[in-house]
C-alpha cells in the first residue's frame, strides 16, 4: 500500500511539472504571437485539404488568436491535463498523441479550406473524454471518482462539439473528444479488467477416505475352499 501511494505521489508530481511546463510554453508563444500580430497562428495553424499543412496539427494546440482565447483554454487544459497524466506519463503522452491526430484529422478533412484553426480547446475536450471514460474502463475506484467529478463539472462544455457558435472550431472539439474516448479504450488497463472478470476457481471436492478393511471371519478360508470346489 505504501509503495502504491509513493508511486501515485511521484506520478502526480511529474504530471504537475509537465502541465506547468506546457502552460509556460503556450503563454510564451502567445506573447511572441501577440507581438507579431498573430502571424504565427495564421502561419502554423491548420488549414484543411492541404497536404503540406498536415504537420500543423501538432503546432495548432500551442497557438491562439487572442488573449481571451488563451485564457479560456488555459485553466481547463491545466486541470484536465493533470488528471489525465497523474496515473503515468507514458499513457498521458500516448493519449495526447491520439487526441492531437484525431482532432487534427477531423479539422483537416471537414473544415472550410479558407479557415485557419488554432487553439488548445481540442486537447481540452480530448482530456475530458479520456479522464471520464478511463475511470469506467479501468475499474479503478480513484479514477472512477475523478471521472465522475470531471463529468459533473465540465459536462456543460459538451455543447461545444455542436456547430452552434460562429467562429468556434466545433470540429476540433468533436475530433478531440473522439480521440480522448478512443485513447481511453486503447490504453485501458487490460490486466486489471481480466483480474476482475476472471471467475474464482471452485474448491476441489474432498477425496473420500478409504474404507476400513472388513475383518475376515474365522471360517472365511474354509468357505472359500468349499466354494472353489463347487460345494
Amino acid at each position: 500500500m505504501a509503495s502504491k501511494l509513493a508511486q501515485l505521489l511521484s506520478d502526480s508530481r511529474r504530471a504537475l511539472l509537465t502541465m506547468l511546463g506546457i502552460q509556460a510554453v503556450i503563454w510564451s508563444v502567445q506573447v511572441v504571437n501577440w507581438l507579431d500580430d498573430y502571424d504565427l497562428s495564421r502561419e502554423y495553424g491548420l488549414r484543411s485539404e492541404r497536404v503540406d499543412d498536415l504537420p500543423e496539427m501538432f503546432t495548432m494546440p500551442f497557438l491562439h488568436f487572442s488573449w481571451d482565447h488563451i485564457i479560456s483554454n488555459s485553466w481547463p487544459l491545466f486541470v484536465l491535463g493533470f488528471l489525465a497524466a497523474y496515473r503515468g506519463m507514458r499513457k498521458f503522452l500516448l493519449a495526447s498523441l491520439v487526441i492531437t491526430v484525431s482532432g487534427g484529422l477531423l479539422v483537416w478533412l471537414l473544415e472550410s479550406p479558407n479557415h485557419v484553426t488554432a487553439g488548445a480547446s481540442g486537447m481540452v475536450y480530448g482530456y475530458l473524454g479520456y479522464v471520464v471514460l478511463r475511470g469506467v474502463l479501468d475499474r479503478n475506484v480513484l479514477d472512477a471518482v475523478v471521472g465522475l467529478g470531471v463529468a459533473a463539472v465540465y459536462w456543460t462544455i459538451l455543447i461545444g462539439v455542436l456547430p452552434v457558435f460562429p467562429g468556434v472550431s466545433w470540429l476540433g472539439h468533436l475530433g478531440g473528444l473522439i480521440g480522448g474516448l478512443a485513447a481511453a479504450v486503447l490504453l485501458r488497463d487490460r490486466a486489471r479488467a481480466r483480474a476482475r472478470s476472471k471467475p474464482v476457481p471452485a474448491a476441489p471436492a474432498a477425496t473420500p477416505a478409504p474404507a476400513a478393511p472388513t475383518p475376515e471371519s474365522p471360517n472365511a478360508a474354509l468357505l472359500k475352499e468349499l466354494d472353489d470346489l463347487g460345494l
